[in-house]
């Protein structure tokens, strides 16, 4: 079974330097029937414009996962890291028992546009931890490239949740397939350009849930950035 979530249907805060769009209840935006999928608590589709950015704040027990899609953004922590995530790069941050982070944009004039994504771990009080990945782009115009996963299979990060993150590229009229099971679940979401999946097309920020059995055939519209979660 396949359920959209249009884009327009978000949730929608702009700052001035952060305009903002949340998939699921984040922040002022509270919406009972959308509190996340599964293991899946936060889709946020932010662009920050330059010179702007998040001061120094505090996580816990989450898994924080950073896609830049645009841009440069700049990160410094409590556990001592510090570096510039640009497009093509996955930031990773298990905030377990706690960790202060600051997230800015790296340029003072052009914005940045990113995804953050929170996943709720297995359990509490997880040691703190921090990674990053840099997929090919041959890999990425090939087929799904696992990301992130239990275990951190083929290179993938380690997460701390039965779950996965698969990030694909295609060009207009590419297709890619990908089975669900029964028993597990999966959330789609179009990070750039347009697909069809299933005979529907989907623009970017539009997503999808899916409860397996289910096969999903995407076709590339325009050429595409997608991300697949695969969730217990």
């Amino acid at each position: 079974m396949i359920t959209l979530r249009p884009a327009t249907e978000r949730g929608h805060v702009n700052w001035g330097w952060l305009d903002t769009y949340h998939t699921f209840s984040f922040g002022d935006y509270n919406d009972p029937s959308h509190m996340g999928f599964r293991s899946l608590r936060v889709i946020n589709d932010d662009r920050v414009a330059g010179g702007g950015g998040f001061p120094p704040h505090r996580h816990r027990d989450m898994e924080i996962i950073t896609w830049v899609l645009d841009g440069a953004l700049e990160h410094k922590d409590s556990m001592g890291n510090g570096s510039v995530i640009r497009p093509g790069q996955l930031q990773f941050m298990r905030a377990g028992t706690g960790v202060e982070h600051s997230e800015f944009n790296h340029s003072k004039t052009d914005p940045v546009h990113l995804l953050q994504i929170w996943i709720i771990p297995e359990k509490k009080g997880l040691t703190p931890a921090y990674a990053e990945l840099t997929p090919t782009p041959e890999a990425l115009a090939k087929d799904f490239v696992v990301v992130a996963a239990k275990g951190g299979p083929d290179g993938a990060i380690d997460i701390a949740q039965d779950a996965s993150l698969a990030i694909a590229r295609l060009a207009t009229g590419d297709r890619r397939s990908r089975t669900i099971a029964e028993g597990r679940h999966a959330w789609l979401h179009v990070a750039t350009g347009s697909v069809v999946l299933n005979g529907t097309t989907l623009g970017a920020g539009d997503g999808a849930s899916v409860t397996g059995p289910e096969t999903l055939e995407l076709a590339g519209s325009t050429d595409t950035e997608v991300l697949l979660f695969e969730l217990r």
